[in-house]
């Protein structure tokens, strides 16, 4: 049973702690980033980007995917099916196909367009009993073939996103998705802080979780962040784990080229990561 992130992210932001976004890829990520949260006992957000959700057939495909794992490794704990940076096109098409959140990314379009396509958007969530993210300032690094360079978003504008009713609010605060490069500035706490001043109970949202210091991560918590996106470095760790396997000839032994065999290295590698970064974010034992 999928539930929206409204509930879960609540509690985080009052508990000062973080839910994760996993971003899931496949039916391996899905499986690992579920048993990991269950093992856990900790709420969860599966992520699916627009490229992901093509890559899988289809959002139905991947919410037909998710219900039915959920159910048959009886996954108890909180988890919900969240579109990742959304078109308004693609918001209609994930309502349509069940997920239980997703997120509006109007941050192209000027602010007063903007607010105008959130607001009807949040009215048809609330609805549905759907939790909506907004994005206010674009998020650096490449997304779908999109590169922005990690502006900070305006604690003003972002005062007039969340006014409209979001349930969580994405915003720029000089993080990009991705590796992060060598002359990378740093998250600006300032520019949260104003932002959590202005938006008061509202659960923030930290795009491009890969790379960032453990200590950052900590003080965005302490200042209003209530989830995490992380996506990149369960590629990293996944792709790292099968080249291992098949460097050391695994591959040709036996069955080793049965891909149950082949992607269980993968599998653990992402599950270890989603383990970490659980208690990083502090969210082990909160489900």
């Amino acid at each position: 049973m999928l539930v929206n992130a409204k509930e879960m992210l609540t509690k985080a932001k009052a508990g000062k702690y973080a839910v994760g976004q996993f971003n899931i890829n496949n039916l391996e990520w899905t499986k690992a980033v579920l048993e990991t949260a269950q093992e856990l006992n900790s709420p969860v957000i599966l992520g699916v980007s627009a490229g992901a959700g093509k890559y899988m057939c289809g959002f139905k495909t991947v919410a037909a995917m998710v219900d039915a794992m959920v159910e048959s490794l009886g996954i108890t704990v909180p988890v919900a099916l969240h579109l990742d940076h959304g078109t308004y096109e693609d918001c209609y098409k994930c309502i349509e196909a069940g997920f239980s959140s997703i997120m509006f990314d109007g941050s192209h379009y000027p602010i007063e367009e903007n607010i105008a396509k959130t607001q009807e958007l949040i009215d048809v969530c609330a609805q549905k009993g759907l939790s909506l993210e907004a994005e206010v300032g674009s998020i650096g690094g490449e997304e779908d073939g999109v590169v922005g360079m990690g502006e900070c978003a305006d604690p003003d504008e972002c005062k007039m996103i969340a006014d409209l009713g979001v349930t969580m609010l994405a915003a720029g605060i000089g993080n990009i998705h991705g590796k992060y490069p060598e002359n990378w500035a740093g998250l600006s706490f300032e520019t949260l802080d104003a932002i959590q001043q202005k938006t008061g109970e509202m659960p923030l949202v930290l795009h491009g979780g890969t790379g960032i210091p453990e200590d950052m991560i900590k003080k965005a918590i302490s200042l209003g962040v209530a989830k995490i996106n992380v996506n990149t470095e369960c590629q990293i760790s996944f792709a790292a784990a099968v080249r291992k396997y098949v460097e050391e000839g695994k591959d040709l032994q036996g069955k080793g080229f049965d891909p149950r065999k082949l992607l269980a290295p993968g599998t653990q590698a992402i599950k270890d990561t989603v383990k970490e970064k659980m208690e990083l974010f502090g969210s082990v034992g909160k489900a």
